[in-house]
C-alpha cells in the first residue's frame, strides 16, 4: 500500500437548469485554472493521533474551526468505519489529511461535494480501492447530504465521474449515466462573491408544485436527453429551462435577474442558476460569444473582490490523483 495520495475533484453544476436534482456537470476552465478542491491523505507515524486535519487555501477561513466539524474529517471517520464493519480493515490506522479549499463555500459550484469526493477518492486509493465505484458514490452522496440538507447526487456524481451525469436511480442506489455533450459549447460560470446557504435556498422551494410545472419539467428533461443523444443542438438549447427551482430562487440571488437579461441581449441562448446559486451559468455557442459574456459578467455581476468568472468546457475526467 502506498503511503500518501492527493486527489483533485472538479467543481460542478447541479441541476444544469433543466434537471433539478437529476443532472449535473463537471467544470474545467479553458485557461487551465484548477477550479476544484484537493485532499491529501497519508499514513501517520506510530503514536500519532488517530486523525489529523489541516486546512489550507483561499477559502479555508470559511470552514468550521473544529476539525471534527469539517466534512473531510467526517469522510475519514465514515470510510474507516465502513472498513472495520466490512472487514477489509482489521484496525483503523492513524491518518493525516490536508484539505486544499479552492472553492468558495455556498457558491453553487459543488463546494462541499468537491471536498467529499476528493477526500473519499483519496482514501479509497490509499487503501487499494476496497470500495467499488457505486458504493463509493453512495458514500459520497451520504456525506455531502450532511452539508446540503438532503442526499442528492447531481454534484458528487459529475465531480467524481466527470462529464454530464444523469441520475437514474430512485431506490436508494446511486446509479447514473453519462450523457453525450455538445463539443462546441462553452460553459460560462460566474460566482458573484456572495455566499448562499444551500439548505436555505432549498427551503425557498414549495413542498408541492403545480401540475403544469411538473409536466413541463418532465417534458423539458426528456426532450433534452433525447436531443443530447441525437446531437440536436437547437432542441437541447430550447429545452434547457428551469421551471422547478429558478422561479422561486431568482429574486433571492442578488443581480441574477439583471445579469440573465444582459446575457440574453448579447445573444447567449441559455442562462440559469448553478446549483442553488449564487453562481450563474450560461451556455455559449462560440468562444467569441463566451468572451463577450465573460466581460459583461466581470463588469456587472461580480459583487466583491472574491467573485470570479470563467469560460469552461465540461471536465470529462472527473476526480483524479495528482502526482505528489
Amino acid at each position: 500500500m502506498i503511503n500518501r495520495v492527493t486527489a483533485f475533484a472538479p467543481a460542478s453544476m447541479g441541476n444544469v437548469g433543466v434537471g433539478f436534482d437529476l443532472l449535473g456537470a463537471a467544470l474545467a476552465p479553458i485557461d487551465g485554472y484548477q477550479l476544484g478542491d484537493k485532499v491529501s491523505v497519508e499514513l501517520a507515524s506510530v503514536g500519532s493521533p488517530p486523525l489529523q486535519l489541516e486546512v489550507k487555501g483561499e477559502w479555508a477561513s470559511a470552514l468550521p474551526g473544529a476539525p471534527e466539524q469539517n466534512i473531510v474529517w467526517q469522510c475519514a471517520e465514515a470510510f474507516l468505519a465502513a472498513g472495520l464493519e466490512q472487514g477489509w480493515l482489521k484496525r483503523a490506522p492513524a491518518l493525516k489529511l490536508v484539505l486544499y479549499k479552492q472553492l468558495p463555500v455556498g457558491s453553487g459550484l459543488g463546494s462541499s461535494a468537491a471536498s467529499v469526493v476528493a477526500a473519499l477518492y483519496a482514501l479509497n486509493a490509499l487503501f487499494d480501492e476496497p470500495l467499488r465505484p457505486q458504493a463509493l458514490l453512495m458514500l459520497m452522496g451520504e456525506l455531502e447530504g450532511r452539508i446540503s440538507g438532503a442526499v442528492h447526487y447531481d454534484n458528487v456524481a459529475p465531480s467524481y465521474l466527470g462529464g454530464l451525469q444523469l441520475m437514474v436511480s430512485d431506490n436508494g442506489q446511486a446509479e447514473c449515466r453519462a450523457l453525450p455533450v455538445f463539443s462546441d459549447w462553452y460553459w460560462l460560470v460566474a460566482y458573484s462573491g456572495v455566499s448562499l446557504s444551500t439548505a436555505k435556498m432549498r427551503a425557498l422551494l414549495p413542498e408541492a408544485f403545480p401540475l403544469k410545472d411538473v409536466l413541463a419539467y418532465g417534458r423539458n428533461l426528456s426532450a433534452f436527453i433525447h436531443a443530447s443523444h441525437q446531437g440536436d443542438e437547437p432542441l437541447a438549447l430550447a429545452k434547457m429551462r428551469d421551471v422547478i427551482a429558478e422561479p422561486y430562487r431568482a429574486d433571492a440571488i442578488p443581480g441574477f435577474v439583471d445579469a440573465r437579461a444582459g446575457l440574453t441581449e448579447l445573444g447567449v441562448p441559455v442562462c440559469g442558476i448553478s446549483g442553488s446559486g449564487p453562481t450563474l451559468f450560461a451556455v455559449c455557442q462560440s468562444l467569441e460569444q463566451a468572451q463577450a459574456g465573460l466581460e459583461y459578467l466581470n463588469q456587472n455581476y461580480l459583487q466583491s473582490s472574491q467573485g470570479f468568472a470563467h469560460i469552461c468546457r465540461l471536465d470529462e475526467r472527473g476526480c483524479r490523483l495528482e502526482v505528489c
